[in-house]
């Protein structure tokens, strides 16, 4: 399981170094294989394969017509690129959404149980001051029983 942010760098070729915390769940569970996608440009969403074809399968699972089914496969598709970690624990980000999303430098990578988010790391920060958990997320929580 994917937690926390581990902040790190994009090099200037779009090679993300995965974090070392990540890079131990990725060699003890995952393989080699990812699939980068976005559902807005603005952020990264790293999925080792197997978590991809899980969405895959249940997305296969709807009829074909599906409205919202086609527009997640269409956005997924458009930003997505399936990638394999090379040897030194690089991930090449697909350049179109490196460049909408302005990855490159510092980034945040941060883990959502079954996938890492990238991020860039000074929008990241000013989207979690300007978007604080406010009292009604608090009380959905405990709905949810968290």
């Amino acid at each position: 399981m994917f937690r926390g942010n581990h902040p790190t760098r994009v090099d200037e070729k779009g090679r993300l170094k995965v974090p070392a915390e990540f890079k131990r769940v990725l060699d003890e569970k995952y393989g080699q294989q990812f699939y980068i996608t976005s559902l807005d440009g603005r952020v990264a969403q790293v999925y080792p394969f197997e978590e991809w074809e899980r969405i895959e399968q249940k997305l296969a699972a709807l009829p074909t017509f599906n409205p919202t089914k086609k527009k997640f496969l269409s956005t997924t598709g458009y930003w997505g690129q399936q990638v394999e970690m090379d040897g030194q624990g690089r991930l090449l980000l697909p350049q179109l959404l490196r460049d909408a999303a302005q990855l490159k430098g510092d980034v945040a990578v941060v883990g959502f149980q079954t996938y890492l988010e990238i991020r860039n790391l000074e929008q990241y920060r000013r989207d979690i001051e300007e978007n604080k958990i406010t009292p009604e997320d608090e009380k959905t929580l405990d709905e949810l029983g968290i």
